[in-house]
């Protein structure tokens, strides 16, 4: 069943009114929330499960390959029962006292496998053991995927802040990173430990073999992009050019501009009011101004942040450097972005969602700064 906000008509665009509490605003902040979410959920799911099953068809075929030159290589670290039948008939056709002791001991009792047998199977070993424990990890991540998209009763509210939940958590312990990452990685070290230890077992046969594979195994590691480097660290120098991009966005609204912004929006929203926001609330809102590129979220959003009043909160989202520059981005493009979205001729429509924009971060500022002030 369709809800009445599922259209996305740029000629139905509107901007919101600033709600007096946190989503209290006729359900359609929640509404392009959980929808956006929801997708969210759904790309990352199915992408991990179509990875894991890769990863688990490969990871059986490359198991059962190491096995079966396991099976060709354990037999050399024990003595060959064959080689001591052998020296007993020798000394039969010799004619040799079988009733005196043996002048030489059986070839059993002095064998020791050689170190290229041992490092061969070693490593023939090692590779197994990433591949299965690899295995292990795709199947969990698989059980992993089937709880995170089960929903649980209670209504809607307490299902979205239950996601909500799921989701932090598979971003605290990283779990998209280790199923899309680091297993195929873990897969991809015991195929270079099992290319090896092949190459050592061909050398063993001959060498001209063990030449030919591996020139073609090096070629394809120095081919292989294999290295993952981190992509979220800011450099250094990004604190300072994080406190000159704050001094340019409120350079033009500071002073008496920047009061009477303020002024204009508490006699909008009325008296302060004392409410009772959740954390989660505000992780919701930073998430869809960071991750979603809906005018209608975002917009949604950012009239929802001039309900809330916990200036503890606000500064949750004044000192996020990665929202920050995202709200910075909106609030300077929305003029333009409001007009390619619904057209030149809606400039008054484009001004109010500039003034929303601006009202959003004046009044989580001006929280903040009245909150910090010395009660006189």
């Amino acid at each position: 069943m369709k809800s009445a906000f599922d259209t996305r008509n740029p000629a139905l665009f509107e901007v919101p009114v600033p709600p007096q509490e946190f989503g209290q605003d006729g359900g359609k902040f929640y509404h392009y929330y959980d929808a956006f979410a929801e997708e969210i959920d759904d790309n990352m799911v199915s992408g991990l499960k179509e990875q894991l099953e890769g990863l688990l068809i490969f990871a059986g075929l490359f198991a059962g390959v190491n096995s079966a030159f396991l099976a060709l290589t354990l037999p050399l670290m024990s003595p060959d029962p064959a080689d001591d039948t052998n020296a007993i008939l020798l000394n039969l056709a010799l004619g040799r006292n079988d009733t005196l002791p043996s002048p030489s001991p059986l070839p059993s009792e002095t064998f020791s496998p050689t170190g290229k047998v041992l490092t061969v199977n070693v490593l023939f070993s090692v590779s197994l053991t990433f591949a299965i424990i690899s295995s292990f990890l795709a199947m969990l991540g698989r059980q992993w995927l089937v709880y995170y998209r089960k929903r649980t009763g209670g209504g809607p509210e307490r299902q979205r802040w239950e996601q909500l939940k799921r989701f932090l958590g598979a971003e605290r312990w990283r779990l998209e990173w280790v199923l899309d990452d680091f297993l195929p990685s873990l897969l991809q070290i015991g195929l270079i430990i099992f290319c090896i230890s092949l190459t050592i077992y061909l050398n063993t046969l001959h060498p001209t073999l063990s030449k030919v594979v591996g020139a073609l195994m090096t070629a394809w590691a120095l081919w292989d992009p294999c290295l993952y480097g981190p992509s979220n660290v800011r450099p250094p120098g990004e604190d300072i050019e994080f406190e000159s991009q704050t001094e340019e966005l409120f350079s033009d609204i500071s002073d008496e501009s920047f009061k009477s912004l303020c002024d204009k929006t508490l006699e909008f929203l009325g008296a302060k009011r004392e409410g009772d926001d959740e954390e989660l609330q505000i992780i919701a809102i930073r998430h869809a101004i960071c991750t979603s590129d809906d005018a209608w979220t975002q917009i949604h959003a950012i009239s929802n942040i001039l309900s809330i009043t916990d200036a503890d909160l606000l500064q949750q989202l004044a000192t996020d450097y990665e929202f920050f520059l995202r709200i910075s981005e909106l609030c300077e493009g929305s003029y333009d972005r409001t007009l390619q979205l619904c057209g030149r001729n809606r400039a008054d429509l484009a001004a109010a969602t500039c003034w929303l924009y601006r009202a959003a971060v004046t009044w989580k500022t001006q929280t903040i700064i009245t909150r910090r002030e010395p009660a006189a």
